[in-house]
Parts: C-alpha cells; sequence; structure tokens
C-alpha cells in the first residue's frame, strides 16, 4: 500500500517518507486548496522537526506562508485552524503508529478533513509525478503562533467537579503532555508515560492494543482508581480502563457520552453517528435514551463529514476516536474524556461504579476486531457474501458489510491503512456467537 491513504498520508519515515516527500506535499498543497497560508504544527516523533522543516519551506518556496504551531496535539491543530480562519492546516504525526512512522493530516476550512476522494488522491499526483518545483519570486514566511493559553481555557470551560475522583492517566509519552496536567491538574491525579518522548520507551502509542494498556490497568488498581484514560500518539484517540482494571471497548464509552449529553444537558432525539463496527450494546442503549444512532464508514475523514451533513449531536468509532458538534464536529480524545469524567463523577455520587454501568449496557458476546492477513481478501468478502446475504434481515453495504440477523450480526471490511481483512461478530448469547465466528472464520482462512 502506498503512503496516501483514505484519511492521510502515512510511511515509514526514511524509506517510505522522507523530506523530498514532505516538501513536495508543502509545494503543491496551498495551490491545490486554494489557501495562501498553512497552518502548521507536529508531533514529538524523532522524525517530525526534519519533515516539518522540509514541509514548511515547500510551502514557503512555492511562494506561500506558514503558520507554526509548534509542537501539537491533532485535536490542537484542528481548534487551530477554526480559531484562526484558516483555509487549510497540517499536522505531522502518524498518531497511533509506532516511533519509525510519520506522516501528514491535513484539514481544509473549517477543520474539515482531506481525505482520500476529497483531495488527496490529486495531492499524491502531484507529489508523485514529475512536476517541477520552482522557487517563487516572492517566497513565503514562517510566523509562530501561540494559542495554548486559549486551548486549555476552551477545554476547562466543558468540566465538571473531579474532587471525589481517583483518577489514572497513561500519557503514552505522547502529545496529551503538552495539556493534560494543566488541564486536569498537576497533583490532584496519578500520571504514567508523562513526559514527551519519540521513541515511546514504554509501550507503543496505540490504545487500542490491550497490551499498551496494562500498565494503566496496573496503576488503576494500584491507586484504587475509578478510572484509567489512556491517549494516543497525537491525542485525538482516548481509551478507558475501568476501576476493575479492564479495558473497556471504545464503542461502548459512545454510550457514556449519550447518558452524559442525556442526563447532563437533557438532549434526546439528536442524531448520533457510529461507525459499521459498532456493538448492539451501543447502538440499543442510545435508542433507549432517545437519540438516533446512523452507521456509517469507518475513519476520521468520513465521520467528520457525515456528522456535519446530519447534524449530529456527537458520534463515535471502534477505534477511540469520538466527534463533537461543540468541538466543531471534530475528534479529540482530551474533550472525549473531559465529558467521560463528568459522567463517571456523577455515577460515583450516586454511589454507582463505572465497572457497574458498563456491565448494565454489555448486552451481547462480542469478538472484538479480529484481523486476517489475506492474499484474496476480496475474494473471501465474495465467499461470506454468497453464505450470509440470502437470509439476512439487514444489510449495510458500504466500508465493507455488515450483515445482521435477528439474534447476531457480523462485520467485514478491509482495513483502509494496514493489509488486513477485518471481522467483528457479535451474538446475543455465548452458543450463537461461537457457531457463528467458527463458520466465519473457517471460511476466511480458506483464503490464506
Amino acid at each position: 500500500m502506498g503512503i496516501f491513504k483514505a484519511y492521510d498520508v502515512r510511511g515509514i519515515y526514511g524509506t517510505e517518507l522522507d523530506e523530498n516527500i514532505a516538501y513536495r506535499i508543502g509545494y503543491f498543497l496551498p495551490g491545490l486548496v486554494g489557501a495562501k497560508e498553512i497552518v502548521v504544527g507536529h508531533d514529538t516523533r524523532l522524525s517530525s522537526p526534519s519533515l516539518f522543516e522540509a514541509f514548511t519551506k515547500g510551502v514557503c518556496d512555492s511562494g506561500n506562508d506558514v503558520v507554526s504551531l509548534g509542537l501539537a496535539t491533532t485535536p490542537f491543530v484542528y481548534y487551530a485552524t477554526v480559531k484562526l480562519h484558516a483555509d487549510c492546516s497540517v499536522q505531522i504525526t502518524a498518531s497511533h503508529n509506532s516511533k519509525e512512522y510519520n506522516g501528514f493530516k491535513i484539514s481544509k476550512k473549517d477543520a474539515i478533513p482531506m481525505g482520500g476522494e476529497t483531495g488527496l488522491k490529486d495531492l499524491e499526483k502531484l507529489v508523485m509525478s514529475d512536476k517541477e518545483t520552482p522557487v517563487a519570486e516572492n517566497r513565503g514566511t514562517i510566523r509562530n503562533k501561540k494559542l495554548y493559553s486559549q486551548y486549555k481555557a476552551f477545554l476547562k470551560r466543558y468540566m465538571s467537579d473531579y474532587t471525589n475522583l481517583k483518577i489514572s492517566f497513561d500519557l503514552s509519552s505522547g502529545m496529551a503532555n503538552l495539556f493534560a496536567k494543566d488541564v486536569f491538574g498537576k497533583d490532584k491525579f496519578k500520571y504514567i508515560n508523562d513526559s514527551l518522548d519519540g521513541s515511546f520507551p514504554s509501550h507503543e502509542p496505540n490504545p487500542l492494543i490491550p497490551a499498551n494498556c496494562v500498565q494503566l490497568a496496573e496503576s488503576v488498581m494500584a491507586n484504587s482508581s475509578d478510572v484509567g484514560v489512556i491517549y494516543d500518539g497525537d491525542a485525538d484517540r482516548v481509551v478507558f480502563v475501568d476501576d476493575r482494571g479492564r479495558f473497556i471497548q471504545p464503542d461502548y464509552i459512545t454510550s457514556l457520552i449519550g447518558f452524559y449529553y442525556k442526563h447532563f444537558l437533557g438532549e434526546e432525539g439528536r442524531n448520533v453517528v457510529v461507525d459499521i463496527r459498532t456493538s448492539k450494546s451501543t447502538t440499543d442503549y442510545l435508542k433507549k435514551e432517545g437519540f438516533n444512532p446512523i452507521i456509517w464508514k469507518v475513519g476520521h475523514s468520513f465521520a467528520k463529514l457525515k456528522i456535519r451533513e446530519t447534524d449530529a449531536l456527537f458520534g463515535g468509532e471502534l477505534a477511540g476516536h469520538y466527534y463533537f458538534k461543540d468541538f466543531f464536529w471534530c475528534d479529540s480524545g482530551m474533550f472525549a474524556s473531559i465529558l467521560v469524567l463528568n459522567t463517571v463523577a456523577y455515577l460515583k455520587s450516586e454511589g454507582k461504579k463505572l465497572s457497574d454501568f458498563v456491565d448494565e449496557i454489555v448486552a451481547y458476546v462480542n469478538s472484538g476486531e479480529v484481523n486476517f492477513k489475506l492474499e484474496n481478501k476480496d475474494a473471501a468478502i465474495e465467499a461470506l457474501k454468497d453464505e450470509y446475504l440470502p437470509d439476512a434481515s439487514t444489510v449495510y453495504d458500504f466500508d465493507g458489510y455488515r450483515i445482521e440477523y435477528s439474534s447476531w450480526w457480523f462485520s467485514i471490511r478491509k482495513s483502509n491503512t494496514e493489509p488486513y481483512l477485518r471481522l467483528i461478530v457479535e451474538a446475543k448469547d455465548k452458543a450463537k456467537f461461537d457457531e457463528n465466528f467458527g463458520k466465519i472464520k473457517s471460511i476466511i482462512e480458506k483464503f490464506k
């Protein structure tokens, strides 16, 4: 797979992605989006300063200007894009990927993402072409802009009282370190991996992998915390561990956010965008609370457009991305964690634990996302369609397939960023789950 993905540009630094590509992205991007000025931030990866330098040189050589935010979380770049009325912004990051990766997340005006179908493919053609890059007669300039204090004040506006809570935070040696202690308090709570280190010495900055949450779970148990919070490398995603040290499947957290909007703010009857992999435990709960779940494609570039199109109040994905109308229809791990902590504090004041809430809403046996590395992914999907489509009660046929029956369902889709076929199976009881998971797995494995 190339470095131009469905949602962003991403690859291994030094082999797939280098300063030359960064320069050419910087050079051609302003003309493509019609921007005279590009807002740019970068993460703490070891390769980010060099890629930042090459990218901004490309922008300036094209005759356009750069507004440098310096070190930034991806949500902070979204915030700056809106507040500065920028036509385009770029965050240099590889998000949750391991240290050898880097990349570019590109947004247009109002922090609307540039995805494969909304400009990235056109950018790829320019960058990978033989088109020359002559230096403009009037080179652009770089100016620095500091918005940290405004951003922290913005986040704090949404916080309730956490004095009854014990919280453990894992900042993953990543960009959450920029803001977490100033927002939540330096001395109030337990922090681990709480310094910026682009080599990510303790664990990869991907909280979706349960092994990367072990340190946090241990901290929760050792400190008798009510909840554990872990951010990914660029802090646009967040994952939670409950008071029993259990990893909480991220789509269940969408229910907790629904609880917040219903019981704190009195919202109901509103649209909520969820991805095609979302558990029925969550969609059933949202419906019960008066929301209208809309199932849609996986990925921030799709979710953000759908959330705007449907005027959704918020959205959530299995990958730990949560989107909010109150945050410019963008995703933010820290914004999401504030709303979740508001809810956990309320539950505790009512004598209820986070683990109790999760146990009450989870009504299905769920496989989680299971990955298969296949040579012929399309043939495997066709075989599953032949077997299961004829008798299905509901079928969603975008971003792979979600095929539903009265007491179980499954989702099968090709990854947009990695060479995998991804499967989720969910059923009302263990026997039905085992029967169908085993059968589907055996069909897929014929195509290895």
